[in-house]
């Protein structure tokens, strides 16, 4: 990794003075942390937003993004990549470093359209952007890129979401009221009113615990692939991968906040479009949709239902095959990294749709 990658390397903030939310809540200001990657060039035309996913932050995103002569297709020596952080993910906006009256417990919900609304404001504020090449994203993310499509068809010309959906499934939303009520009945809680240097850390362990059973497939634990991972067994997996995913700054307030925002995630809440369905269809953009074939949050069946509603635009789904899971998406493998980064150099690479 190069000195300028990593949690180490600076990022700057964009700030909304006054950015009323989607539920009537107001962020006085609401602070946007972003990181760009490359050099917008003079028409501003090679832009690429590529948001973040479920607690992940921006430097979360850099193992798809070219760094050197390494021949990945989101290139900064070509493209503007820019890379906003979820409202809600401890570096934007967020429970944890929100002042009172709206801190912690009391912050404010956030929807998938507040997130790409402030990102829209970045995007045109700050740099002046009126097209965009690409928008792309894992799983939160993916959910951001259905929205910018939906939100604003005239700006985006391609996208690509990897392992994400335009609407949370009932299944899916299981899974998350396991999570919230898992985190809320922890010894500590107490209600998000916790002390910031005593987090209840029974309930994040607990989170980790059902997330394990979640985020890779089954044939991933019965091929024992984790030991891929550097571990020894699967309880090492267990508590070295995922009780120390979220004991790594993961503020539970935040995780709350940023799960809300994914169980209401629906692009057919966007004002003007009657359903999902409408909204789907409304999308201009080149599209690759790239489900994998054992997610268990996001199946391929899911994105081929999106897929087929896509009907104003040039559309393709593509699975990303193999045993990861969900975690296909995340640059934890190098083939399904390999596999990813293709589809993204051939969309770049296609005509535009807008």
């Amino acid at each position: 990794m190069s000195a300028d990658r990593g949690p180490d390397a600076p990022y700057e903030i964009f700030e909304i003075p006054d950015f009323t939310l989607v539920n009537g809540q107001t962020l006085r200001p609401a602070r946007i942390a972003y990181r760009t990657y490359g050099t917008l060039n003079a028409d501003k035309s090679n832009a690429i937003v590529y948001p973040t996913w479920y607690s992940g932050r921006h430097w979360d995103n850099e193992w798809l993004i070219g760094d050197g002569s390494d021949g990945m297709a989101l290139d900064p020596s070509r493209w503007f990549i820019i890379v906003p952080n979820m409202l809600g993910n401890g570096l934007s906006s967020s429970p944890s470093n929100t002042p009172p009256p709206f801190d912690r417990a009391r912050f404010p919900q956030i929807t998938v359209r507040d997130n790409v609304e402030s990102q829209y404001r970045l995007v045109t504020e700050k740099f002046g952007i009126e097209k965009i090449a690409l928008v792309l994203g894992w799983s939160m993310g993916a959910g951001q890129t259905y929205q910018w499509a939906v939100e604003h068809p005239e700006m985006v010309q391609r996208m690509l979401p990897f392992c994400g959906s335009p609407r949370t499934a009932p299944h899916n939303k299981v899974f998350l009221d396991s999570l919230r009520a898992a985190m809320t009945a922890s010894v500590g809680f107490d209600g998000g009113w916790y002390p910031p240097d005593r987090w209840p850390v029974g309930g994040l362990r607990a989170f980790a615990r059902i997330y394990a059973g979640w985020g890779f497939s089954q044939a991933f634990y019965w091929d024992e692939v984790w030991r891929e991972l550097g571990h020894t067994s699967l309880e090492d997996f267990a508590v070295g991968f995922w009780e120390g995913f979220f004991l790594d700054g993961r503020d539970p307030n935040n995780l709350l906040t940023m799960l809300d925002t994914w169980w209401n995630g629906d692009v057919g809440l966007t004002p003007g479009h009657a359903s999902t369905e409408a909204a789907l269809a409304s999308i201009t953009a080149r599209a690759i949709v790239m489900p994998a074939e054992k997610d268990l949050y996001f199946p391929p069946e899911d994105e081929a239902w999106a897929v087929s509603k896509m009907t104003g635009c040039t559309v393709e789904h593509r699975v990303i095959p193999g045993v990861w899971g969900h975690f296909a998406g995340g640059g934890a493998n190098p083939v399904d990294t390999k596999f990813i980064d293709r589809a993204v150099a051939e969309l770049l690479a296609a005509d535009p749709g807008v």
